[in-house]
């Protein structure tokens, strides 16, 4: 990977106005977007903003024509079975939302998190047990925050889990669940597997069939992506079964006064006019990384998170959240320096140094308290950021602690 012809695709790690470039360390939040992708969301605004799937005319031909097109390659990054199984949405959020509501549910149904859920996929599994007499369940992960298989067994002890939802890679600390071998688990005893993948797909090769996962979701803005789009994928047997989640425009083939009838997946799940831009900047999205390669990505983000967990852990009071190798928390470096303020941390890192980061409870309230943590600074990197860069951010921390 030629790290300055990449850097040079993204237009914010440029200077500007006389400013230096911004170190973008906010990555699991939100990435940067190459030209290509805003190139692509400017095209659809510039030469045919028109209608998917209505009008008769060449404009809105030719977005029915990008939007499958854009499902075709969805479709191929995560080996899906066929175009049909990618439903896109506004971000993960809403594909584990549209899955809560979708499913049947019965009382006792028990739904298995970890405890290192983001709000996203805990919020959602509560309202279900609440309207529907389901049963939520934690498993919690060793001190280590990694995985626990004795507590992830024994939670199957009563024969009712329905629905094992977990986050496929922590935004908390980077940490990976071991999916496959969790698949093969909840299979055996009858169970589906949903995987929130917001924090797995931007950053390594994930391949539905070869995982055998019924249902994951994503979204585009963590990706390269225009911020309010996202995908659901599903079995397309299991999408069949679903109840739709919001209906309306789109979802039906022809309708009554008293009844309707409605289309086959992916249609019946995506109501209404679509981000048509957004589709085809999330196709672009997808092309780019698959061009950059995930073996190159995976490297480099190993190499800064390597240097800067070694940095890290000389400086006085700092706490590293999650296992102490940093090839097991990806691209996040979450920590704590004992006695300082988390938030005052981040801005002064902004304001000092021009480096972006995260601070707070990262929308993972519930590990926090249930820890009495009151919060973290994240760093989190991508493959456009530099060991430079990490250098200049450690360098920036060393003094922001010896002022404070």
């Amino acid at each position: 990977m030629d790290l300055a012809k990449v850097r040079a695709d993204f237009p914010s790690l440029q200077s500007q106005n006389g400013r230096k470039a911004v170190i973008y360390f906010d990555n699991a939040c939100q990435t940067l977007r190459p030209r290509q992708v805003i190139e692509t969301i400017n095209r659809y605004y510039h030469d045919f903003p028109a209608c998917s799937g209505r009008s008769m005319h060449r404009m809105a031909a030719e977005v029915t024509r990008e939007v499958d097109q854009a499902r075709e390659k969805v479709a191929k990054f995560l080996n899906a079975g066929r175009k049909e199984e990618i439903i896109f949405t506004r971000n993960t959020t809403e594909g584990v939302n549209l899955l809560a509501s979708a499913l049947n549910w019965r009382p006792g149904d028990v739904i298995l998190v970890t405890d290192k859920e983001h709000n996203s996929n805990l919020i959602p599994w509560q309202m279900v047990a609440k309207r529907w007499g389901a049963i939520l369940r934690v498993v919690r992960t060793r001190d280590d925050n990694t995985f626990n298989w004795d507590n992830f067994e024994h939670a199957f002890k009563d024969g009712a889990v329905k629905l094992v939802a977990m986050g496929y890679t922590s935004n908390l600390d980077g940490v990976t669940l071991p999916a496959t071998d969790i698949i093969k688990y909840a299979h055996r005893q009858g169970a589906l597997v949903f995987l929130d993948a917001a924090q797995t797909v931007p950053h390594q090769r994930v391949n539905v069939r070869a995982l055998d996962v019924d249902f994951l979701a994503f979204s585009g803005h963590k990706m390269l992506g225009p911020s309010g789009t996202g995908v659901l994928y599903g079995k397309y047997r299991l999408l069949e079964q679903l109840e739709p989640f919001l209906v309306g425009g789109d979802t039906v083939s022809t309708s009554t006064f008293d009844s309707c009838q409605f289309l086959p997946p992916p249609e019946k799940f995506e109501a209404g006019l679509q981000d048509y831009a957004g589709i085809m900047g999330l196709a672009a999205a997808v092309q780019y990384l698959s061009q950059i390669g995930f073996d190159s990505i995976e490297k480099q983000e190993r190499l800064l998170n390597e240097y800067l967990t070694k940095a890290l852990s000389e400086i006085p009071g700092l706490k590293i959240i999650g296992p102490a190798d940093p090839r097991l928390r990806g691209g996040i470096v979450s920590f704590y320096i004992e006695g300082i303020d988390h938030h005052r941390i981040a801005l002064m890192l902004d304001q000092m140094a021009n480096i972006a980061v995260r601070s707070g409870q990262h929308c993972v309230h519930s590990w926090f308290n249930s820890r009495g943590v009151s919060g973290s600074v994240r760093a989190s990197v991508y493959f456009y950021n530099t060991l430079e860069e990490a250098q200049q951010f450690v360098e920036a921390l060393i003094k922001i602690r010896k002022v404070l």
